[in-house]
């Protein structure tokens, strides 16, 4: 893999804050699975899709797993960070030369396609952390409403944030 310059490091920075920030900031407690619902997968959505799965990879492992760590969540880090990273990687993978447009087949199967992993990894990661395949079936509405609501979310940003960006030659596409 090639080195990243300046740009892409510091873009690739504050991609993984954005992450981390949007995920911490608005947070519901979800006793029953021992998480929380957020904000952050929209940003997840937004870095894979504008800027491409490697940023989506990498800013929605870290950045997830980072806010878990600083939010006392500190349990699901490690398994964040692997469903979070991947969910970015197919969000990125799918909708890849979709990023100057919003509403293609491709993006929206990306979304789709991204919430569903979402919610399949953390059921098997509680299953995992729970021993019982019962346990986590709870969670499963709640992760449902956090992957498409991060969908809902990202709508509404996508369009005016990829024109600046493009705008400012932040992106190519």
């Amino acid at each position: 893999m090639r080195n990243l310059s300046t740009r892409e490091l510091a873009i690739l920075g504050l991609l993984t804050a954005l992450v981390t920030v949007s995920t911490m900031s608005f947070t519901i407690p979800v006793p029953a699975t021992s998480g929380y619902i957020h904000l952050g997968d929209s940003m997840i959505f937004l870095a894979a899709v504008i800027f491409g799965w490697k940023y989506g990879l990498i800013a929605g492992g870290l950045g997830s797993a980072l806010a878990d760590i600083l939010a006392g969540y500190a349990h699901w880090a490690l398994p964040t960070l692997i469903i979070k990273g991947l969910m970015g990687l197919i969000v990125g993978k799918i909708a890849k030369g979709e990023g100057n447009k919003l509403l293609t087949l491709r993006n929206i199967a990306s979304l789709v396609i991204g919430a569903l992993w979402m919610v399949t990894g953390y059921y098997f990661a509680g299953a995992f952390m729970k021993s019982s395949f019962l346990v986590p079936l709870e969670s499963i509405p709640f992760n449902l409403v956090q992957g498409f609501g991060g969908a809902l979310i990202f709508i509404p940003l996508f369009l005016p944030l990829s024109m600046a960006l493009k705008q400012r030659k932040f992106i190519n596409k």
